[in-house]
């Protein structure tokens, strides 16, 4: 599977991912987006359940069992965690060329 072709991730994308490296729902989601990303990330209800669905789609994330049946748990899947890994060395090289062209490595 090219998982390239998820490349590069929007932040809410990135964040969701990230925070679903541990199952969660969609309201803890939203709140743990946020406090990663020091308030700079705000991922709106509609937004959220959106980006879930497609996430689902790609399989990037996966619905897992929860003992509260008024909520749906959700995780990141390898394929998604893998993205992720592959993001965070996109981002890592960007800032590496950047900071060699401003030649303060």
């Amino acid at each position: 599977m090219n998982l390239e072709k998820h490349l590069p991730l929007t932040e809410t994308t990135y964040y969701i991912l990230l925070s679903l490296l541990e199952a969660g729902h969609g309201y803890a989601v939203m709140q743990r987006a946020e406090e990663l990303s020091g308030g700079r990330v705000r991922i709106a209800a509609g937004t959220m359940y959106g980006a879930i669905e497609n996430l689902l789609k790609q399989k990037l994330i996966t619905s897992v069992p929860s003992k509260d049946p008024r909520r749906k748990m959700y995780r990141t899947t390898e394929e998604g965690a893998h993205v992720l890994q592959m993001e965070v060395q996109r981002l890592k090289h960007m800032i590496e060329i950047y900071h060699m062209i401003q030649g303060d490595e």
